[in-house]
């Protein structure tokens, strides 16, 4: 993680993360956040069934109380903005 900017109370962030391939589902999203793909490859399932995967370039939102499947199938690199 490279945080480059937060809030006092870290209600806003912004950064870069970096991941390993892995599978998460989340039951509620805890956050707005805004992604940026910087490199690898991500798939997101949302609660209907539906797959999006996102690889470099592409930038997508996710929802505070979204329930998905967060699946990371090559290192993944992304530039990251959370609202709280």
């Amino acid at each position: 993680n490279y945080e480059f900017y937060a809030t006092e109370d870290e209600s806003t962030l912004a950064g870069i993360w970096i991941c390993a391939p892995s599978r998460e589902v989340i039951d509620a999203y805890p956050v707005d956040e805004m992604m940026t793909v910087l490199g690898g490859s991500v798939s997101i399932t949302n609660e209907a069934g539906e797959t999006e995967t996102f690889t470099k370039g592409d930038s997508f939102f996710i929802h505070k109380g979204a329930k998905i499947i967060w699946e990371i199938t090559e290192t993944l690199k992304k530039h990251y903005f959370i609202s709280a």
